[in-house]
């Protein structure tokens, strides 16, 4: 037994000895690295992928075979002859790599020109190229389609800034992880902002290092994957890379001298056993303050909190003349982050495998209410404010500012299984995700007048600083299971199931933080307006998929969903691709039905709200829900889903591999459209609610261009333009109750571009690669709350320029350099009359000047307005990046 044991000794410790470490790099047959190539032992289980560069490393037998893989490529066999093995693989039907997509079909994937649908697909290195701190924001300087801009009003909008595809709101656009749904957000976006009244999935949260690729389905995609998919899908693929790992270390700054980051992270992966990968990505980081104040009118100071005298006038600026901002704060809030991400599998046979991914955020924001002057909150009424923001004289006090600090937590995982089984592709999996978020406002009081039993104050003199006003939570679980099979060279199938629970919580206040007025700036959640609130669904959806002739498609897919809170929808899409000219010309197109079902947080949020009147300052007004006592007495309707009828057009041309061409056309319509309404005087105070309003109209044109692989010089240039330009976006019948004013209606359909462009272009010569993007940022009307209805505002088209260089100074370590904003362009906006009255109003410098207070809070905020803007503030940043590859 011994000899037998020592014998399996020695041969095992041989084995180990006769394995040898391979390396290489895969690219295509135009030179191009590919990353994501399967790479297999052959007669093994033991594999690889390659990275983003298109590098691999593993561990084989000596003069073992090597399988490499990828799909729309033409396998190869290589036998190991030694330590280096460089491969270039050919492309099946001259598709290239990025053409492959997964999203948009229940069927077997195709490639991006074989697909009825139009779909971006954005690489990791297309996203790192942009030097934006966050995914949310690379986005927006990648899809012209895809918009987001920092709040000027932060609050809790700071944890999560609003986003949106074709002007639709955060909404109606689905976000998937590996193809499954990602949890939304638990914040509600309620203040005068674009996206007001909706909430969205935090895809900030999501580590740009963990990233694949993202595959953006411009089209309504209900039928395939549920509600939410008015406006498109964003799936967003994780690496799975077990070999090429890497570390980033990233620092950046305005030119200003504010917005410090600091972030490292790293990406890795290792195979597990004979059988199993697994790829992680750890990401740790810090941005400082970014402010970005105006200079304030002390006339609109003294008519919006004194009596408007000139001995008013006096008063303020006695405290202007030291502080012209007011000491006022806004730009982007101070930000900290940890993200973990995890995204693995494990062959169980030949037919079978085990797959899972997992992610944790963790975000702390700190953020500022808008500075209380010290003619704001007066020494007269509230004496004790100079002990408590001075050292208890008169002269001491000086105003404060409260601060409001929010805590996100996000998480989201996935354990599936696939199989296949006389070639039916079965995909079953379990999806839990969930999302809080609760907040602290220090630095603050609570100037209610309520007297205990013994005649004492409770606040003001004797009110606490700090205060818990609670938060939200949302969290969901989801079971899917998928089925398809190719029945033949012609027709392929799917079918499957999804039940999804969800529940939304309120989370209440500490009592001084809600009883009377509640902690000065940021009230906190009444209890009776607290607590948690569940729903279920359950969908089955059927998908065929008839290829008549290898050039014609047909495909076509019919869903139908019950929800326990409002009953079942319906809904159909029919989508069909016919090439030609040697495939070098496609036309597509389809129509669908949609739904997005109204969330919870839009159906149980009842909450008092600290908000900016014009010419009143700062007011506490509330929303009721839909299924409280008040609504009732009101006469409010419950919430009914929004549903959505979407037609698509295009046409795709490749005339050449390196050249490509796409342009489609879009016609969206949302019927019983879910709005926040304007606050309502009404027998319980100014309130505001939500409701099924109206239908509205959403049209435009997406267009897409590549042109690649030019030879100049010694190296390579790339050329890229795109761009959206809306054609309609507007209500297209009559409101249901008047309680939407044309602010609402202004941030609802007018307050992104009306057109956004972006024209790149990359040079990769040697060590060096160069990229310079200019992205145009169309015009974008607002119409704030108090502004004369004889006016509008309208930002001012604007370019902005990025300039990226890239130097690999080795095999391993690479340094990248990005000037975002290069030329520093802000923000511009201008008064645009509305008939003859306004411009009239236009010619009175004074009446102008009146109105430019009432938009900007007294000039607080005199780049971007209250309402905000078509791109950032910030003006140029400037961040620097180090990788080192394993």
């Amino acid at each position: 037994m011994k000899k037998i044991t020592l014998l399996f000794l020695l041969l095992n410790v041989s084995f180990l000895f006769a394995q040898k470490e391979v390396t290489g790099v895969v690219k295509d047959n135009t030179g191009a690295p590919l990353p994501g190539v399967n790479i297999v032992e052959k007669g093994t289980s033991n594999g690889v992928s390659t990275n983003i560069d298109g590098v691999y490393k593993i561990k084989v037998q000596e003069g073992a075979s090597l399988l490499f893989s990828y799909i729309g490529f033409v396998k190869s066999e290589k036998v190991v002859n030694g330590s280096k093995l460089d491969v270039v693989l050919s492309e099946e039907g001259g598709q290239a790599l990025d053409e492959i997509v997964v999203t948009g079909t229940r069927t077997a994937p195709r490639s991006n020109t074989t697909s009825a649908l139009p779909i971006d697909v954005i690489s990791s290195k297309d996203l790192a190229s942009t030097g934006q701190a966050t995914f949310d924001k690379a986005l927006q300087y990648k899809i012209p389609s895809f918009n987001t801009v920092q709040t000027p009003v932060n609050d809790a909008t700071s944890l999560l800034d609003p986003y949106e595809i074709r002007n639709m709101g955060p909404s109606r656009t689905l976000i998937l992880i590996n193809g499954k749904r990602k949890n939304l957000s638990s914040l509600l976006y309620v203040q005068t902002s674009p996206g007001r009244g909706e909430t969205g999935a935090d895809i900030s949260a999501i580590p740009t290092d963990a990233i694949e690729r993202v595959e953006i389905l411009r089209d309504g995609a209900s039928a395939q994957y549920g509600s939410d998919a008015i406006a498109g899908v964003m799936n967003i693929i994780l690496k799975k890379s077990t070999s090429g790992g890497s570390a980033t270390l990233r620092t950046g700054i305005t030119t200003e001298g504010d917005g410090e980051m600091i972030g490292v992270s790293l990406n890795n992966g290792s195979t597990i056993g004979d059988k199993g990968y697994i790829n992680y990505t750890l990401d740790f980081s810090k941005v400082n303050q970014a402010n970005r104040p105006g200079k304030v009118d002390a006339q609109g100071e003294a008519n919006d909190f004194l009596s408007g005298s000139a001995a008013d006038v006096a008063t303020v600026n006695s405290f202007l003349s030291k502080y012209s901002d007011a000491r006022n704060i806004n730009g982007s809030p101070e930000t900290a982050a940890a993200k973990f991400l995890v995204n693995g599998g494990r062959e169980m046979s030949e037919t079978s495998s085990l797959y899972y991914n997992a992610a944790y955020v963790y975000k702390k924001v700190n953020s500022f209410a808008n500075y209380r002057t010290p003619y704001w909150k007066s020494l007269t009424d509230l004496p004790y404010l100079k002990d408590f923001f001075g050292d208890g004289t008169d002269a001491s006090y000086e105003g404060y500012v409260p601060t409001f600090e929010g805590e996100l937590n996000d998480y989201n995982g996935t354990l599936g299984y696939k199989s296949t089984v006389n070639d039916w592709n079965t995909d079953a999996s379990i999806t839990v995700g969930g999302n809080s978020q609760t907040y602290a406002v220090n630095n603050s009081h609570n100037p209610s007048d309520i007297k205990d039993a013994n005649g004492e104050n409770v606040y003001r003199e004797n009110s606490p600083i700090s205060f818990r006003p609670g938060g939200t939570s949302f969290n969901h679980i989801v079971g899917n299971i998928d089925i398809s099979k190719v029945l033949s060279d012609k027709i392929s199938i799917g079918f499957g199931s999804e039940m999804r629970t969800e529940t939304f919580e309120v989370i209440a206040g500490e009592q001084a933080s809600w009883d009377g007025a509640g902690s000065d700036s940021f009230a906190g959640n009444l209890p009776e307006n607290s607590g948690k609130y569940n729903r279920y669904n359950l969908g089955g959806y059927f998908d065929l998929a008839y290829d008549v002739t290898e050039d014609f498609l047909i495909n076509g897919t019919v869903r139908y969903e019950d929800y326990s809170d409002f009953g079942g929808a319906t809904v159909w899409k029919v989508s069909s691709r016919y090439k030609f000219a040697e495939d070098k010309v496609t036309l597509r197109g389809s129509v669908s039905t949609g739904f997005r079902a109204p969330t919870l947080h839009q159906i149980y949020t009842q909450k008092s709200q600290y908000s900016f009147t014009p010419g009143e300052g700062i007011q506490i007004s509330g929303i009721i829900n839909n299924v409280s006592p008040q609504a009732r007495l009101l006469n409010i309707d419950p919430l009914d889903a929004e549903k959505s009828t979407n037609i698509t057009v295009g046409i795709g041309l490749k005339p050449s591999r390196n050249f490509n061409f796409t342009a489609d056309y879009y016609n969206i319509k949302v019927k019983d459209r879910i709005i926040l309404g304007d606050r309502t005087a009404t027998q319980f105070g100014t309130v505001a609610w939500f409701e099924n309003s109206f239908d509205s109209r959403t049209s435009g044109l997406d267009v897409v261009a590549n042109y690649n692989n030019i030879e100049l010089g010694e190296g390579k240039l790339g050329f890229n333009l795109s761009g959206n330009i809306t054609f309609q976006n507007e209500r297209i019948s009559p409101l249901k109750n008047d309680n939407f004013s044309p602010t609402l209606d202004a941030l609802m359909f007018t307050s992104r571009p009306e057109t956004k462009w972006i024209l790149g272009a990359n040079y990769e010569l040697g060590k060096f690669g160069f990229s310079l993007n200019n992205t145009y940022f169309g015009k974008t009307t607002f119409k704030q709350d108090g502004l004369s209805d004889d006016l509008r505002t309208e930002f001012i088209p604007k370019i902005i320029t990025d300039l990226g260089i890239t130097f690999s100074a080795t095999e391993k370590l690479t340094f990248s350099f990005n000037a975002n904003n290069i030329l520093n362009i802000l923000p511009e906006w201008e008064f645009k009359a509305e008939n003859a009255a306004g411009t009239t109003l236009l010619s009175d410098a004074a009446a102008v000047k009146n109105q430019y207070n009432l938009i900007t809070f007294n000039g607080r905020y005199d780049n971007t307005t209250y309402d905000g803007s078509h791109f950032s503030q910030l003006g140029t940043m400037l961040n620097l990046s180090m990788n080192y590859r394993f």
